[in-house]
């Protein structure tokens, strides 16, 4: 990363960890940091074009702005309205973001075709923001023909006024700004909670949603670290910290917060899934450095950048990456790509052999893949078959990588696996999703898909056939290729109860928050392994 040495001292230079951004602020050398002229509250004492840069903000601005218009020859004075500055100014900000938006478009076609060529020596032009959300303002319809095409235009977020000149006057006074992945915000009590959680996160019935308040919304970053740290990854793959923080930072930016259930916690729920996966006697004794790594690294992105609709609306909205990417796995193809563009971005892997990097990517990619729904029969099917020949030999990597994929999966939809309390909040979540999708497609006459047509399919009735026709088949399998673990046991029994208690909610009409007990209608799980027990 270049940095002006000697001009800067290190405690007044901007960090990356913060900003995603390796920019120093030159100042002049004469000027010593700790003099009395870099009082905090001040802006460093440079000139640009004759302007003084020591200005607040807002009167710097104004003189940029008044020198601009004297330039173009337009109206200045009292006579021009500062409404009509405002809307001008936002016309001419909109104008610059399409002519950025083209020029994005044609830099990531471009990146993306070259994905595969090799080790990339420098990073991907433009990966964050890349794709347009899905949005009613992006999409069209042709009254004519009755189409929908799908707009790449971004949607273009804007800091208020207040917001911007506080943000630029930090960095002009080479302060780091706080950011959502500051844990440092935190109060000590918070953090201490957070950590006593930590120390619990190999149980099945840890609670996310918690944890995830606790560390003020970094729930993914946190357990990824501490995870990272167990299996002591750091140390054998000589990891960069400040380039895993940025990397992790990255993913858990890249999830859609807006998402009722494709956002960041979804991937940290999946990601402590996983872990207790991979600690199943079972596997665990032949686990690889490696294996854990792509495990861990797999779980925690895999559904990143979500737009929260599904395959088939990205098809018929004829969204571009449909199109990109021939209408098989969009999604998972997406989550796979933007991983790689971020591990590249954030330089983790730069330090490994080109071969090594490569071959990390594409077994990431292989792990994403695998949760596409649509080819759920198809790995059912081989796991059924190895099963039956009891021919699977861990010892052979062909063999884990498949169990990775299979766990994967298994943490992806174990949602009806958990704890009631834990498990209601996700079908809701999972649910509203749905729903919002079936609310556009209605709104621009669309075809509603199945399940999001919220006034003919409840939640009960969603989760029941979910859990009949996903869920179960593959966790029997997982439960007969643990033999069965203490884990396994517990999982299917909540799997059982959830079921019968959905099913009791759907024809009874019970509210969700009912206070009755599913304890007393179902039997207790082979083997025990009650809600409140904590599995190892």
């Amino acid at each position: 990363m270049p940095v002006l040495e000697g001009l800067w001292s290190p405690d007044l230079r901007l960090r990356d960890s913060g900003l995603g951004v390796g920019v120093d602020v030159g100042v002049c050398p004469d000027e010593a940091p700790n003099s009395s002229v870099w009082d905090p509250l001040r802006t460093p004492p440079v000139t640009c074009g004759g302007l003084s840069l020591a200005l607040e903000l807002p009167a710097l601005i104004r003189q940029l702005r008044a020198a601009w218009r004297a330039r173009r020859g337009g109206p200045r004075g009292p006579e021009r309205s500062q409404a009509t500055a405002w809307v001008e100014a936002e016309k001419e900000e909109v104008e610059e973001v399409q002519e950025q938006d083209t020029e994005d478009r044609s830099t990531h076609l471009e990146a993306d075709s070259k994905l595969n060529t090799g080790h990339a020596g420098v990073l991907l032009a433009e990966r964050r923001g890349s794709y347009p959300l899905i949005d009613l303002h992006i999409l069209k319809i042709s009254a004519q023909q009755g189409e929908v095409e799908s707009g790449t235009r971004r949607k273009v977020k804007r800091l208020l006024s207040f917001q911007r000149y506080c943000h630029a006057s930090r960095l002009l006074r080479g302060l780091v700004p706080h950011t959502p992945e500051s844990l440092h915000l935190l109060d000590d009590d918070y953090l201490g909670q957070a950590a006593h959680m930590l120390s619990k996160v190999g149980t099945w019935n840890f609670d996310i949603f918690l944890f995830d308040r606790l560390t003020n919304g970094n729930s993914l970053v946190t357990l990824m670290c501490h995870l990272f740290n167990v299996y002591g990854l750091i140390h054998h793959f000589q990891l960069d910290m400040v380039k895993l923080h940025r990397f992790l930072g990255m993913v858990q930016d890249d999830y859609h917060s807006q998402n009722p259930y494709h956002n960041a916690v979804h991937a940290a729920d999946v990601t402590q899934a996983m872990y207790c996966y991979l600690k199943e006697p079972k596997l665990a004794e032949h686990l690889s450095p490696l294996d854990v790594f792509l495990g861990l690294m797999a779980a925690a992105a895999h559904d990143v950048d979500h737009p929260g609709v599904n395959q088939p609306f990205l098809i018929k909205t004829r969204h571009h990456l449909a199109s990109l990417y021939q209408n098989t796995s969009v999604l998972e193809s997406h989550h796979w790509r933007s991983t790689v563009g971020m591990l590249r971005e954030s330089g983790l892997l730069s330090h490994l052999p080109a071969d090594i990097s490569q071959d990390i990517e594409q077994q990431l990619g292989s792990l994403i893949l695998a949760t596409d729904i649509s080819r759920q029969n198809e790995f059912l099917s081989t796991f059924r078959e190895h099963l039956d020949n009891q021919d699977l030999d861990l010892q052979l990597p062909s063999h884990r990588h498949f169990i990775l994929q299979i766990a994967l999966k298994c943490a992806d939809v174990c949602n009806p696996c958990r704890v009631w309390e834990l498990s209601r909040q996700w079908s809701e979540r999972v649910c509203e999703e749905f729903y919002r999708q079936g609310d556009l497609e209605r709104k621009f006459d669309l075809e509603i898909s199945p399940l999001c047509n919220q006034q003919a399919d409840s939640v009960p009735a969603i989760q029941i056939g979910f859990i009949s026709y996903i869920v179960e088949p593959l966790f029997e399998e997982w439960h007969r290729f643990t033999e069965p673990s203490l884990l396994s046991q517990t999982v299917m029994g909540h799997l059982h109860k959830n079921k019968a208690r959905w099913s009791h909610l759907r024809y009874a009409h019970t509210p969700l928050d009912s206070q009755t007990n599913p304890d007393a209608e179902e039997p207790e799980p082979e083997g025990g392994g009650g809600e409140g027990e904590d599995i190892p």
